[in-house]
C-alpha cells in the first residue's frame, strides 16, 4: 500500500480558492491553523487520488484516525494536529467529523438533494469554520453563521468543480433531483460545454447557495476578534463575487477561479467596506450617546 504522502497532490494553503490563516489572523493562532489545514489537505488528498483504490484510501483514512486519538503515530498530519489540540485543550471533535467527511467522498458517489448534500457539509465545511472560532475562544452562538458562510463556500467549490469531479472520480455533488428535473443525468458534466438544462441547474443551486450566504452576512459582526472577523468579511467578499460569476458562467468550459488579481482588488475592497463599517458603528454609536446627553 502506498503512503500518504505518495498520495499528495503538492496542493498548499496559497492554492484554495479563500483565504487560510492569512497575514490577517493573529501570529498565536496561524501554526494550529495551518496545522488543520494540512491534516486536511493530506486526507483530501487520499480521497480525491485517482488511480488509489477505495480500500486502499480507506485504509489511510482510518491511519489518519487512528494517529489523531494516539493509537498510531504513522500519520504526521496527524501527530502535529493532535498534540496542537492537546496543548490548546481543544477537541478532537472537529478532525475527526472532517475524517467522515472524506470517508464519504470514497464511498459516496452521488447525492439525492439538496438535504443530502447538506448532510455533507456538516461533516466537510462546518467544521473548518468552527474550529477556527474554538481557536479563538468564541461564542458558540457564532457557529449557526459560520456554518452557512462554510457550506456556501463548499458547495461554491463543488460548481466549480463539478466537471472534473465527474471525470476524474466520477463523483457528483450535483443533486440527482434537480439534474432529474431538467431531464439530463450526471452524465451531462462531461460534455465539453454545459448544455442549458445543465447551466439551469448550476444556476438554480448558485440561487440556493445566495440564501447562505445571506444568512451568513451578520457573521463577521459577531465575532469579538477583529482581526478574524475582518478575514471573514474578505471570505465572505470572495464567495459572493463568485457565485455572482458561476450564475454567468459555464464552468464545463470557461473559468470560473479567482485569478491573484481577483483575490487581491476584492480583499482591498473587503477590507475597506469592513473599516467603514466599523467606523459607521462607531459613529452611530456616538450619536446615539449624544442624544442621550
Amino acid at each position: 500500500m502506498r503512503t500518504a504522502a505518495e498520495l499528495g497532490s503538492g496542493k498548499g494553503d496559497r492554492d484554495e480558492n479563500f483565504p487560510v490563516a492569512s497575514w490577517i489572523i493573529h501570529p498565536r493562532h496561524r501554526g494550529i491553523i495551518l496545522a488543520f489545514y494540512r491534516f486536511a489537505r493530506a486526507a483530501d488528498d487520499i480521497a480525491d487520488h485517482a488511480s488509489a483504490s477505495a480500500e486502499e484510501k480507506l485504509a489511510l483514512l482510518d491511519e489518519m484516525r487512528l494517529t489523531l486519538l494516539g493509537r498510531s503515530e504513522a500519520m504526521p498530519e496527524s501527530v502535529s494536529l493532535r498534540t496542537m489540540l492537546a496543548t490548546r485543550g481543544l477537541s478532537l471533535d472537529h478532525p475527526l467529523d472532517l475524517l467522515e467527511a472524506f470517508r464519504c467522498d470514497v464511498t459516496k458517489l452521488r447525492y439525492r438533494d439538496w438535504d443530502d448534500l447538506m448532510d455533507y457539509c456538516r461533516v466537510s465545511a462546518m467544521p473548518v469554520g468552527r474550529f477556527v472560532l474554538d481557536v479563538h475562544g468564541e461564542s458558540r452562538a457564532t457557529w449557526p453563521s459560520s456554518d452557512a458562510l462554510c457550506a456556501a463556500l463548499q458547495i461554491i467549490n463543488h460548481l466549480q468543480d463539478c466537471a472534473d469531479d465527474y471525470r476524474n472520480l466520477d463523483r457528483v455533488y450535483i443533486p440527482l433531483d434537480a439534474l432529474t428535473e431538467r431531464g439530463i443525468g450526471p452524465e451531462a458534466l462531461g460534455a465539453p460545454r454545459a448544455s442549458p438544462a445543465l447551466l439551469a441547474v448550476i444556476v438554480a443551486l448558485a440561487q440556493q447557495t445566495s440564501n447562505l450566504l445571506r444568512r451568513a452576512k451578520p457573521f463577521a459582526s459577531q465575532i469579538r476578534d477583529r482581526r478574524l472577523a475582518l478575514e471573514v468579511s474578505v471570505i465572505q467578499t470572495l464567495a459572493e463575487d463568485l457565485l455572482r460569476t458561476l450564475m454567468h458562467r459555464d464552468p464545463l468550459s470557461e473559468r470560473v477561479h479567482h485569478r491573484r488579481s481577483d483575490i487581491a482588488r476584492l480583499a482591498i475592497f473587503a477590507v475597506a467596506r469592513f473599516i467603514g463599517g466599523g467606523f459607521r458603528s462607531k459613529l452611530h454609536a456616538i450619536e446615539i450617546a449624544d442624544g442621550r446627553r
